[in-house]
């Protein structure tokens, strides 16, 4: 049997709760910006064991409506599960409007870097980049003027934007009918 790990630890910030997700990371002073305040440590895994520890969150999102994700894609042969007790950086929430954002370095490892100063006592956020294929299953609670509703990376934004319109479209158009049927009725 291996040897326990004891959490992760920065001198950057400390675990409390949030509203966003029950806990985070706080910044404990102010810090500058491009610091690397935390490591995202975990298990690296190849591809295969990715696609099969992600395909089994994904299911079981779909029977309990839970399951955190905790993988990082390193390269094109190597995946990070952070889903480990040590892996304190996993407890860093997403937001919309994030004040760090996930690098990696030369050696793979992977640290969550101040975008600006972030102030003492601020949650300490980034956005976790997910796709739209399961949007659903992720809402947003980063209570940011930028939040979209839902954890998708940036970069997925207009796709989620035309499937949120296509969605509200199709709503309106049955709430039509169900109008069009009680006029009916009358």
């Amino acid at each position: 049997m291996g040897k326990t790990k004891k959490p992760t630890t920065s001198e950057w910030a400390a675990v409390k709760g949030s509203v966003v997700h029950g806990r985070g990371m706080f910044a404990t002073c102010d810090i500058p910006e491009g610091t690397e305040v935390i490591e995202y440590l975990g298990e690296r895994i190849d591809k295969v064991e990715s696609d099969r520890r992600g395909n089994a969150l994904f299911d079981e999102a779909q029977e309990s409506g839970g399951a955190q994700v905790y993988l990082f894609t390193l390269d094109d042969e190597w995946d990070l599960d952070g889903d480990v007790e040590w892996n304190t950086a996993r407890l860093v929430n997403h937001s919309c409007a994030p004040n760090c954002e996930a690098q990696i370095d030369d050696d793979l490892r992977v640290w969550l870097v101040a975008l600006d100063q972030i102030e003492k006592g601020e949650e300490l956020t980034f956005n976790y980049g997910f796709d739209t294929e399961d949007y659903e299953s992720h809402p947003c609670l980063c209570g940011s003027k930028r939040c979209v509703g839902y954890i998708v990376g940036e970069d997925y934004w207009p796709e989620l934007k035309r499937k949120l319109k296509k969605k509200a479209a199709k709503k309106e158009k049955k709430a039509a009918k169900e109008r069009a049927k009680k006029s009916a009725k009358g």
